[in-house]
């Protein structure tokens, strides 16, 4: 039995989980509505407020489908309740970005600044205090496409393991090298 697809999912007051019959499972909260199709051999058992994912067989391809719906489900009921946030910090001297709507303006290090079109599901709103990183902070219910978008905006200006400049997540660490004089 797979330990995180055993493990059952708790839908909290406000959020209704339904599955229709051509399984594709929508769950409704305040933030939202996410929907996910699933495998045809995957079922789902509901008791009250308590959610179960079933596989049939003890298959290597259920035994991986099971934890990964179930890990899902609770992704889509944690995101429709209280949304996922990223956070991107701009390491270098320039480099700032600015945020119009759903889109993002950024200077980084380029001959020309880069404008990042955000899908309608993300929400970003960017910040540049004095003696701090400027910061651009992601928010979305989906945590998928929360995941893609900030990497793909990550991937516009990797950090440079030198100096460090470049996107980084906030809770990123980068191993920094020693430049050509210290291997005299």
């Amino acid at each position: 039995m797979s330990r995180i697809g055993k493990r059952e999912i708790v839908i909290p007051a406000g959020v209704t989980l339904s599955v229709t019959p051509a399984n594709e499972v929508v769950v409704k909260g305040p933030k939202g509505e996410l929907r996910q199709l699933l495998d045809r051999d995957i079922t789902i058992k509901q008791e009250g407020n308590v959610v179960n994912i079933v596989r049939p067989t003890d298959q290597i391809r259920h035994r991986a489908l099971h934890g990964l719906y179930r890990s899902l489900i609770s992704n889509m009921v944690i995101g429709v309740t209280e949304g996922f946030k990223k956070v991107l910090e701009l390491e270098g001297v320039g480099y700032r970005a600015a945020v119009t709507g759903q889109q993002i303006d950024m200077a980084l290090g380029f001959s020309h600044n880069i404008i990042f079109d955000l899908p309608s599901e993300v929400k970003a709103s960017a910040t540049a205090e004095k003696g701090k990183r400027p910061t651009i902070t992601l928010e979305s219910t989906d945590k998928q496409l929360l995941g893609q978008v900030a990497a793909k905006i990550r991937s516009l200006r990797k950090p440079e393991p030198y100096k460090g400049k470049g996107v980084r997540y906030s809770d990123e660490i980068i191993r920094r090298k020693a430049g050509k004089s210290a291997g005299k």
